[in-house]
């Protein structure tokens, strides 16, 4: 067969490891799953009373359009309809993005370590990746807007950033901004928007009108705590969207995704509470961390990224040994480090607990 020459050697997408695959492998009864920075305290109780009281006759096709819920999030964000567009979690418009505006010959310019999606699209559609270090767990833009040239396509800005949780503050990116040449798509994933409490971070979507060639993307996988469910959106001027949009596959998120999204957007008490909830449980993170001379990353995320002192494979497997699903450092980039969801602060402290006594077994405390 006549696959693309670029794919040979590339490996899927590696989630972390399922509840049940742990619970299997190990004998254990109970897990808590800290590995893929869902929302512990799961979705807006308004949307269990919705999914109890509505059914949809499942025959039909959804509505391509999103219409209902594409006027709830305008409406919500003072956009207008045509400024949106709505994928299969935000993972479809990174994909949306990459064949749209890369194919070989041109360059796509990024972070490292920073969310695997942005290098293995464009290593699909063939693209040149120039991957540029962060500093002190933060984008280095001025690093980043050298490496952009005449065949570069398409920036990637993820703040708060994956793996590090290091949100970028508003007045070096708006510079950043008015530097990148206009014919260059400058994407910023906001995933974890919702859980940012820095003062100096600034709402982006003031950015649109005054820069075509931005697309700022969100989601209702974090802090919403609609996963499963699939939903991301991007905003964007209405020219820029009228280019990407067919590219988008037809009826791309579903009935029940959609409906239930909307329910959601509406909650903002419950994410308020999400927010405060993961503000206690990060200070849970920061204060081990401080107590045990352990560096970790400052974050505006519903995740920590904290160093080890050790191997991170072996941190990581002896915690699923006792029950905690997370990820090792050394498949993010970040060697020495695990990256942890916040839970609850009664999943915290058992956690903490845990991470406290592997660490005593390998020797980091005396």
């Amino acid at each position: 067969m006549k696959w693309k020459e670029q794919i040979t050697g590339m490996k899927a997408y590696q989630p972390g490891k399922s509840i049940d695959a742990v619970k299997k492998e190990f004998d254990l009864d109970e897990i808590v799953k800290l590995a893929s920075n869902e929302n512990p305290f799961g979705s807006s109780p308004k949307v269990h009373e919705f999914l109890a009281n509505e059914s949809f006759n499942f025959a039909l096709y959804p509505d391509g359009y999103a219409t209902n819920l594409r006027a709830a999030v305008a409406t919500k964000l003072g956009v207008e309809e045509n400024e949106l567009i709505f994928g299969n979690g935000s993972d479809e418009l990174i994909s949306i993005i990459t064949r749209a505006l890369l194919y070989p010959g041109v360059n796509t310019v990024m972070a490292k370590p920073t969310f695997s999606q942005y290098s293995h699209n464009a290593k699909i559609e063939g693209a040149e990746i120039r991957e540029v270090p962060l500093v002190d767990g933060n984008h280095d833009l001025d690093a980043m807007f050298d490496a952009i040239d005449d065949n570069t396509a398409v920036v990637w800005v993820c703040s708060p950033n994956n793996p590090t949780g290091v949100v970028i503050e508003d007045a070096p990116l708006q510079a950043f901004l008015k530097k990148v040449p206009s014919d260059v798509l400058v994407v910023l994933d906001e995933a974890y928007f919702e859980y940012v409490s820095n003062d100096r971070h600034k709402d982006t979507i003031p950015y649109i009108q005054d820069n075509p060639n931005i697309i700022i993307l969100r989601t209702f996988s974090k802090a919403y705590g609609l996963a499963a469910f699939r939903v991301g959106y991007g905003i964007a001027n209405k020219e820029l969207i009228a280019k990407l949009d067919p590219v988008r596959g037809p009826f791309n998120n579903t009935v029940l995704s959609q409906a239930i999204a909307q329910v959601a957007l509406e909650d903002d008490a419950y994410i308020e509470k999400c927010r405060e909830e993961n503000n206690k449980g990060k200070k849970q993170f920061e204060e081990f961390c401080g107590k045990n001379n352990l560096h970790y990353f400052t974050t505006d995320t519903n995740f920590i990224l904290m160093e080890v002192k050790v191997d991170s494979d072996v941190v990581f497997q002896e915690l699923m040994k006792r029950g905690f699903i997370i990820r090792s450092g050394n498949a993010l980039g970040t060697p020495g480090y695990i990256r942890v969801t916040i839970g609850t602060q009664a999943q915290n402290e058992a956690f903490l607990t845990q991470l406290e006594a592997v660490l005593q077994e390998q020797g980091v405390f005396s």
